[in-house]
C-alpha cells in the first residue's frame, strides 16, 4: 500500500538532479569564496596617498570636519595637519575595499543564482539521459507483466557498466522463467492426454458390461457409479488442458460478439437448467471483441454452468451482455447460498469450492473459475466477483472491445463488480 510518505519522496530522476545541482553550486560557493579571499587580500597592499601640495595644503578633496562648517571658508585650497591627511587616506581605502568587496558579493551571488538555475534544468536532462536505460528496462518488465509474454527481451546494446549488467540480469531472468512455464505446460498438456485414455477405455469397457443382457441390477448400479466418477475424471482432465492452454497470450484473435456466444451458451445449458427447476433470464446486447472463439465459450459456459450449478432449486440466473467504455461484458448472476465477501477471491483459485467442498462431484472439478481468469487473461482482460445480496455470485469479465456504448442489459448490482 503506498502511503503519503511514499507519494512525498522525491523521484531517482529528481535526486539526480538535485545531487547535480548541489554539487554545481558548492563549487560555485567554494570558487565565490576563494575569490573574495584574493580580492580582498589584494585591497589590502599598502597604496599610493594622494597628492598632496607643499606645506600640509592639500590641492583636492573635502575640507577637514572641523572646518567644513567654517562661513568663509575657501574650498579650493584648505590647510591640514599631516595626522588629519593620514586619516582621511586610510578611511578612504577602507571604504573603497568595503564598496569593492559588497560588489564582489553581490554580484557574484545574482551570478551564482542565475548560474544555480541554468544547473539545475540541464542536471534535470542529464539525469534523464542518465537514466533513460532503466526507462527501457522498466517499459520492458511492464510489457511483459501486463501480457505475460515471457518472449520479449530487452537486449540493451551499450557500454559494459551497471545498466548493462542489471538488463542482461533481467533477460536471462526472463528467458529461465519462460523456459520454466513451458516446461510446466508441457507436463500438465502431456499428462492430461496420457490420462485421457484409460479414462476412455474405462467407460468403454463399463458401457459395453451395462449393455450385457446377463448384466444383474448390482452391476448396473456400480457400473452407473463408475461411469459418473469417470466423467467427473474426464471433466477434471479437460480442465487441466484447457487451463494449461489458455494460460498463453492469444495472438490469432478473431472479431466476435459476446451476446452470441452467450445466446448459444445458454441454449445448449438450457435441459441441465430445466433438470434443476433453474429459470434463466438473457438480457444480451451488442458486445462486439475479439479472440479466440473455443476460449471465450468456454469462458461463458463455466460462467453458465458455474451459476446454475452452484444454486438452489427454483433459482434464476440472469446472464447480460454490453459493450461499454472500450470494454465488452459479460456478467452472470445467479441466486444461491450466502457466499462471504472473504472467501470470493479463494473461488477462482484451482480444486477450491466455496466452504473447502471437495467431496461433491455433481458440481464440477473446482476449474471452472480458474478457467475463467486464465481465459480472460490471456485476451487482456478483467474478470471480478461480488457476492449478490440475499445468496449467489455477480461475476462480470471484461475483454478489451473499441465499440461506442451499448445501454445497461444486466442487474444492477454487476455494475460494482469492476473499477471503472
Amino acid at each position: 500500500m503506498t502511503t503519503l510518505a511514499d507519494r512525498l519522496r522525491p523521484t531517482i530522476r529528481m535526486r539526480l538532479t538535485l545531487l547535480y545541482t548541489g554539487l554545481f553550486v558548492a563549487a560555485g560557493v567554494v570558487l565565490l569564496g576563494l575569490t573574495y579571499l584574493l580580492v580582498q587580500n589584494s585591497l589590502q597592499r599598502p597604496a599610493d596617498p594622494p597628492a598632496m601640495a607643499k606645506n600640509g595644503q592639500v590641492l583636492s578633496g573635502s575640507p577637514p570636519a572641523g572646518e567644513a562648517g567654517r562661513v568663509g571658508a575657501p574650498a579650493e585650497s584648505t590647510e591640514v595637519s599631516g595626522e588629519d591627511m593620514k586619516f582621511r587616506v586610510v578611511q578612504a581605502a577602507k571604504d573603497s575595499q568595503k564598496e569593492t568587496l559588497n560588489a564582489l558579493l553581490t554580484q557574484g551571488g545574482i551570478a551564482l543564482g542565475l548560474v544555480g538555475a541554468a544547473g539545475l534544468g540541464f542536471g534535470w536532462l542529464l539525469a534523464d539521459r542518465a537514466l533513460r536505460p532503466v526507462h527501457v528496462i522498466t517499459e520492458t518488465a511492464g510489457r511483459v507483466a501486463r501480457s505475460s509474454d515471457l518472449t520479449e527481451r530487452i537486449a540493451y546494446r551499450g557500454p559494459r557498466d551497471d545498466v548493462k549488467e542489471l538488463a542482461d540480469t533481467f533477460d536471462t531472468m526472463l528467458g529461465r522463467l519462460a523456459r520454466s512455464f513451458d516446461v510446466q505446460r508441457r507436463f500438465v498438456a502431456n499428462a492430461s492426454h496420457e490420462l485421457r485414455t484409460p479414462l476412455a477405455i474405462n467407460r468403454t469397457l463399463v458401457d459395453v458390461a451395462l449393455r450385457r443382457p446377463d448384466a444383474t441390477e448390482d452391476v448396473k448400479r456400480l457400473g452407473a457409479s463408475l461411469l459418473i466418477v469417470n466423467e467427473r475424471h474426464e471433466r477434471l482432465i479437460d480442465g487441466l488442458l484447457t487451463l494449461a492452454g489458455s494460460e498463453n497470450t492469444v495472438v490469432d484473435a478473431t472479431p466476435l460478439d459476446l451476446a452470441d456466444v452467450a445466446g448459444h451458451v445458454l441454449d445448449q445449458a438450457a435441459p441441465e437448467a430445466r433438470a434443476r427447476d433453474v429459470v434463466t433470464d438473457r438480457r444480451l446486447g451488442p458486445a462486439p471483441t475479439a479472440g479466440d472463439p473455443v476460449l471465450v465459450e468456454r469462458l461463458v459456459q463455466n460462467l453458465v454452468e458455474n451459476a446454475v450449478r452452484h444454486n438452489h432449486d427454483g433459482g434464476e440466473v440472469w446472464v447480460g451482455t454490453r459493450g461499454r467504455d472500450g470494454w465488452a461484458e459479460v456478467v452472470v448472476t445467479n441466486t444461491g447460498p450466502v457466499v462471504p465477501q472473504y472467501e470470493v477471491e479463494t473461488i477462482f483459485e484451482p480444486f477450491r469450492r466455496l466452504g473447502n467442498d471437495r467431496v461433491r462431484s455433481d458440481r464440477g472439478s473446482g476449474l471452472g473459475l480458474s478457467i475463467v481468469r486464465a481465459i480472460a487473461t490471456a485476451h487482456g482482460g478483467l474478470v471480478a466477483a461480488v457476492p449478490r445480496e440475499g445468496g449467489g455470485l455477480v461475476v462480470t469479465v471484461r475483454l478489451p472491445s473499441r465499440v461506442p456504448e451499448a445501454p445497461w442489459l444486466a442487474p444492477e448490482p454487476a455494475a460494482a463488480a469492476l473499477p471503472r
